[in-house]
Parts: C-alpha cells; structure tokens; sequence
C-alpha cells in the first residue's frame, strides 16, 4: 500500500523536497548527491514518510493515450469485429459441409490407398435459395444456407492436434508468435475502453497447444486474450477478483494514479519498459471491468425467449455472451468448442458434438441479423485440420476418421462474405483439396480483409525483423467477398 502523501498531521516539514522524483535516483545520481553520506541518509530516515509531500492529482500525471483506442484500417472494412467459433479437435468435413456420394456409393470398398471407404452416415440436402448443400447435423444453421460462404478447400501443414492448432490461431508452426485476434486488436484497437480488446471463451480446461493460442508473443502484452471461464456459474466466478473485497473504488483509483506517477518517474529518470507499461495497462483495464464485465456477462439480464433461443447449455451461453461482448464494442471475441477428435463412433459423437453448437449458432445468426449487426460483424467457424474419407484403424464395429492435413472445410459469414458461396473443391472422396487450395495463411489474410486490414502491411519490428500474422505469404480469397 503507497503512503497517502496527501495526508500531512501538522507537523514542521521545511526544506523537503514534494517533487516526487527527488526520491527516486539512478545509482549515479545516488552518488552524486550523497554529500554528506550516511549523515545525510540518516538525517533522510528520520523524517515521517507523510510529511514528503502531495501526490499529484491524476490530471497532473503524464498518461498517454491507451494503446487500445480504436485506430484507422488501411482501407474501409466492411466488418468491424469477429466471433471466431474454433471447433478444436478437427471436424469431419465431409460429415458436414463437404457431400462426397461418390464415397457413399463406395462405403466399404476397398480404395486405391489401400483404406476402406467409409460413406458419410450423415444425408446432405440444399438449402436456401442458393441450393447450398449441408449436411443433416447443422440442419438449424442451414435455415441460414444464404448468408453462408463454404470454404471446401482449406489445407493445413501438419496433422497434428497442438501444433495445428496453434497454426490456425497463430500463422505460426514453430516460433510463438501473437495470435490472430492480438493482431488484429494490435492493428484496430477496440471501442470498448472498459474491456479488454480480445476475449477468448473457453470450457474449462485450457485448450491444446496452451494459451498461446490467445497470447501476444512479442507484440505487447496489451493485445493478448483475456481468457473466460465460461463453466462458471456466476460473473464473479467466471472472472476472479473481479470485484476488490478490500478497497472501495475510490481507493483503487488513487492507488493507480499513484502507480502511474511512479512510473512516469521511473521513465524520466531510466528509460520506459515495455512490460511495465503492459502490467500498468492491464491494472487499468480491470479498474474500469469492475462495472462493465459484471454487466456483459450477465445473462439474466437477456429476455427469456432470447436465452431460450440460444439454449441452456454450455455453447448457447458462449454465444450469448460472445453477442453481447461484440454489441459492446470489444474486437475479438474466439468460442473454443472442443471435443472434435472422433477417431471412433463417429455417427454418435459428430452428431452429438455438432447438436452442441448447431442450435446456438442458429441463433446467433438470428440475433445478430435482428439488431443489425451481422453486416458489421464477421463469424467464423471450424477447427485446425479436416479428416480422412476412410475408417480409422480398420475393424472397429464402430469407426470414426484418422487426421488429414490435405483437406478441410471452414464456414464464414457476416462482414465483407458473400452469402450461398461455395469457394474450392476436394477430390471425389474428399481426401485432399484439388481446385482453387486455400492455405491457413490464404484464411488469415481474408479475415484481416474483412476488418480493413491488408495483411502485408500489418507488421510488428521485432529482433530486426518485420514480422506478420502472414508471415510471407498468404493470398485474400476474393471470390467468397462481397
């Protein structure tokens, strides 16, 4: 707790300095000014800390403006915040988005990879006025076939769960390197000032790969993700110590400007530090959470009929409050789904797995369109690679599909995407992207698109090197754009 220099009981105080920074030296200036030495130094430890003076006021303190005010994109975007929903674990494309009847016709056969084909259990049918085809299992989302654009063609570097699933968030396999949404709250700022600029929602644990899949690397610690619990079942326990127990807000408020004079001090004597800045930014932010976060992540606050719309559940709840996050101004906002990895049972568990989302996505469509905010908000949805169209370990009563790197599927809709598009082909089985490829690379840079941001001039100076999300690569993906 820092002395209330403002506080002074009487007592005679001629001859000390109240300029705080006369207490605050660098060792050559220590030494400079010792004089008299110990003498002086004791003489110093006798005077009661009160009487040195009063803190400024916090109008007086040398702030700057906060790094995550909103900035100018490099050219009108049509969107201006994301709701990425990543289905972790890998989802199987052609059970989903990508009808294969060429397999279904083979189910069982014997394929010239030596694999056995294994037909999609699930029925594919058309929707909307585009004739967009998707399968049974999203059968609520479909009722919005027309605002969706299908990318069928995405392909990945490796199949593997962590590290393909830092790749997608990140544009990076080995190197940490920020995630997307730290990039784009780096290159936008955000509107909302009370809250942070990035928050992930996840279920629990933490997710595969660990939270850099959220983090900033070495772009500030300002623009990383704020992660939410969000199996909690109160504000209070979905963000901890969201509410000080000990100190009114008045208090804390004089504390802050006390830390920052401190480190206005600190600057002019030394030098500014980049991680101390960082942990002064975050202090600031969860001040002003106080109010702001209790409030957004309050569902009671929603209708009946809206909550009942997005469901009970653990995903209807994410997206809920994904909504509310992104009426209030925050940038990104990433929902982890996880639980993808059907290696086995794959009609039961797919099924069960999309059952989670498929309702509270149809909603979230719904939603936003009804308060205007799909044609400002970008929604995305898929996970970190895609699977093989035949069984895994062969012989199981009840297969599922092993990892494939080769092809995926990954949905969009809202800001800058062009509804009842379908962008790219697999091969007849699905086995691997032929016609117009999409890398995770060619992904990100669409998405910054979308938000105004051209990804090659999206750049971060670090260790003598421009870095970007897109490292030196990546192509927009123009024909799923308005």
């Amino acid at each position: 707790m820092p002395h209330d220099f403002s506080q002074n009981p009487g007592h005679a105080c001629h001859g000390i300095s109240t300029d705080l920074a006369d207490y605050f030296l660098t060792r050559r200036q220590l030494l400079s000014r010792v004089g008299m030495g110990v003498g002086a130094l004791g003489l110093a430890s006798l005077v009661p800390s009160q009487l040195i003076g009063a803190t400024p006021s916090a109008s007086d303190l040398k702030i700057g403006p906060s790094p995550l005010l909103p900035k100018p994109p490099h050219f009108p975007g049509k969107a201006k915040s994301i709701i990425h929903i990543f289905a972790q674990g890998a989802p199987s494309h052609v059970d989903t988005w990508d009808p294969k009847p060429t397999l279904t016709r083979l189910n069982n056969k014997t394929l010239a990879d030596g694999g056995i084909a294994m037909g999609s259990p699930f029925q594919f049918k058309q929707y909307g006025a585009s004739g967009l085809e998707i399968s049974e299992v999203f059968a609520k989302t479909a009722a919005h076939a027309d605002d969706l654009a299908v990318i069928r063609s995405m392909w990945t570097d490796i199949p593997a769960h962590d590290v393909a699933t830092v790749f997608m968030n990140t544009g990076s396999l080995r190197l940490t390197k920020p995630s997307l949404g730290s990039w784009l709250v780096y290159g936008l700022g955000t509107e909302n000032q009370n809250l942070p600029g990035f928050i992930a929602l996840r279920s629990g644990k933490l997710p595969t790969g660990g939270a850099g899949n959220y983090g900033s690397a070495f772009l500030p610690g300002t623009f990383q993700g704020a992660s939410i619990n969000t199996t909690a079942a109160t504000v209070q326990q979905m963000i901890q110590n969201i509410r000080n127990s000990y100190v009114a807000p008045h208090e804390q408020r004089r504390q802050l400007d006390f830390v920052h004079q401190l480190n206005e001090v600190h600057a002019q004597n030394l030098q500014r530090e980049a991680a101390l800045e960082t942990r002064l930014e975050s202090y600031e932010i969860a001040f002003r959470m106080q109010a702001e976060a209790t409030d957004a992540f309050d569902l009671s606050k929603e209708t009946e009929a809206t909550r009942a719309n997005y469901g009970n559940t653990q995903q209807g709840k994410q997206l809920l409050i994904a909504r509310r996050l992104i009426e209030r101004g925050v940038r990104v906002v990433q929902v982890w789904h996880d639980g993808w990895d059907h290696h086995q049972d794959l009609r039961e568990k797919l099924s069960t797995k999309a059952g989670e989302i498929d309702g509270p996505l149809s909603a979230l469509f719904a939603d936003l369109k009804q308060r205007g905010l799909l044609d400002s908000t970008l929604v995305v949805w898929g996970g970190e690679f895609g699977r093989k169209p035949t069984k895994d370990r062969n012989g199981y009563e009840n297969p599922g599909r092993d990892h494939n790197a080769k092809a995926f599927s990954v949905v969009m809709a809202g800001g800058g995407i062009k509804g009842g598009t379908v962008h790219g082909a697999t091969d007849e089985f699905g086995a691997a992207a032929v016609t117009d490829r999409v890398h995770v690379h060619d992904l990100h840079a669409t998405m910054l698109h979308c938000l105004g941001l051209d990804h090659t001039k999206l750049t971060y100076r670090f260790n003598g090197r421009d870095f970007r999300l897109t490292d030196v690569a990546g192509e927009v993906v123009k024909p799923v754009l308005t």
